[in-house]
């Protein structure tokens, strides 16, 4: 195995331990509480490959549904994501792609980054409502409008905050995370 890939399976790795962790970090508001998990999340769209941060919010998914206590509370199995609230966990993966796609695939001048790099976390979160809002409604027989005003719309003004870190974090830490090669001769 080379040492690019290595180096990326470690980044992979990384970012789902760090999602697992900030998981654990909750503030009860209501029937669902806030959690941390979400930042690590979209750092991870803005700071691996479109592929790899897949990879990585994949092997989060798959580790809290075998069991390991890796989700909100030290929950894990089928049957947390396969819950009301499953679905955002779900929208993950894709919210990482579009942040990675748009991050990485677009050419802009640099006095666009800012605006550029947050307006793909805030669409990778959206696309994340999306996902998990449909599968509530669907999973619990709720209206569209109660659905977002239990798990939408309580969680706009800490996903603006999030947005706002993890835009400061990737474009201090990107340049050195797109700069990790392996060194040659080791």
């Amino acid at each position: 195995m080379s040492r690019t890939n290595t180096l990326r399976m470690v980044q992979c790795a990384l970012f789902a331990a760090i999602t697992a962790v900030c998981a654990q970090i909750i503030i009860p508001i209501g029937p669902v509480p806030v959690s941390l998990s979400l930042l690590p999340v979209i750092l991870c769209g803005a700071l691996l490959s479109p592929g790899s941060s897949a990879i990585s919010m994949t092997v989060y998914l798959l580790l809290g549904a075998v069991g390991a206590p890796v989700f909100s509370g030290l929950s894990g199995g089928v049957d947390k994501l396969l819950g009301p609230t499953g679905g955002y966990i779900v929208g993950y993966v894709p919210c990482v792609l579009i942040i990675g796609l748009l991050t990485k695939r677009l050419r802009y001048p640099s006095r666009f980054r800012i605006p550029v790099t947050a307006g793909a976390m805030a669409l990778g979160i959206l696309v994340c409502y999306a996902v998990g809002t449909a599968w509530f409604v669907v999973g619990t027989h709720r209206t569209l409008t109660d659905a977002l005003a239990v798990c939408v719309w309580p969680f706009l003004p800490f996903d603006a905050l999030k947005i706002a870190i993890a835009v400061a974090v990737a474009l201090r830490v990107g340049p050195a995370v797109a700069g990790l090669r392996p060194v040659r001769g080791d």
